[in-house]
């Protein structure tokens, strides 16, 4: 990501070498000293930016303590990474002093390092044309389920009582055998929280092995695996596949580039907004 030729309007790589030189450094040095200890915390950070960027832009607001917050919907809740984001914001308040903004934090954060609801195809393509990004970036912004989790409670409806046309009750989309799998992981009446890879061929990678999936009738999620059954979108998955006859995409180029899009979302500059002392809290 950090090498995409792209530059928003109030974001770019360096944008804090003068003001504070460190701040990219002890950033990348607190997600990775985090990550030895749990590897969670990649994929946690890169949902938690998405979901940051898609509700109000990116403002961290995500990050906000409260009764009635983002922080304290059920997705949000469950992510991994908000302890990194304090550690960083701490460290980088002792180097430079109300300078580094806890949106920019979270943004270099999961670039060091997006789940969507059930919707249709065509509700998750006009959310993301609503903030000006493609098809191609839906899809591509996805793919960051190459190293996701998911809790059960979120895709068990897909294993049990689904359809009537299956002979277990399943989504008929998804892969008979696979589904066995997720039955065994994930039983009608056990516990809804716990933690499944989205991606069962790589889940510790950054690959595009999660797109062989979508083909292959394995994506947990009901909304991944749409973006292979409808038409409109496959072809963007199949161009990350290298099927012959379409001009193949490098996921690791698009999806810096898609990411850098995202991150631009919103963004407030100047006095629109402040930089928080403590990122859970307004100041």
């Amino acid at each position: 990501m950090a090498a995409a030729l792209v530059q928003g309007q109030g974001t770019r790589v360096g944008f804090y070498s003068r003001t504070c030189p460190p701040a990219e450094s002890i950033v990348q040095k607190t997600v990775q000293s985090h990550f030895q200890s749990n590897p969670a915390i990649a994929p946690g950070l890169l949902r938690m930016h998405f979901h940051d960027c898609f509700v109000r832009g990116c403002d961290a607001s995500i990050l906000i303590n409260g009764t009635s917050t983002e922080k304290t919907t059920v997705p949000n809740s469950l992510l991994n990474g908000y302890d990194v984001i304090d550690d960083a914001k701490t460290q980088l308040e002792a180097a430079c002093p109300g300078v580094v903004s806890c949106a920019d934090i979270l943004a270099l954060a999961a670039r060091d390092s997006v789940v969507l609801p059930r919707d249709s195809i065509e509700a998750q393509k006009q959310k993301f044309a609503d903030k000006g990004l493609t098809d191609q970036d839906l899809v591509t912004l996805v793919g960051g389920h190459t190293i996701g989790t998911s809790a059960c409670q979120f895709f068990r409806y897909r294993l049990y009582n689904f359809s009537t046309t299956t002979a277990n009750g399943a989504d008929p989309s998804m892969d008979a055998k696979f589904v066995t799998q997720l039955q065994a992981l994930c039983p009608s009446d056990g516990d809804g929280s716990k933690r499944i890879a989205l991606d069962t061929g790589s889940p510790n990678r950054f690959d595009a092995t999660f797109f062989t999936n979508l083909k292959n009738g394995r994506g947990v999620l009901e909304s991944d695996q749409k973006l292979w059954t409808d038409a409109s979108t496959r072809t963007f998955v199949q161009r990350f596949l290298g099927v012959r006859g379409l001009r193949g995409l490098n996921f690791n180029i698009e999806f810096g580039r898609s990411m850098v899009k995202m991150s631009n979302i919103g963004v407030k500059t100047g006095t629109e907004g402040e930089i928080r002392r403590v990122c859970t809290v307004i100041n």
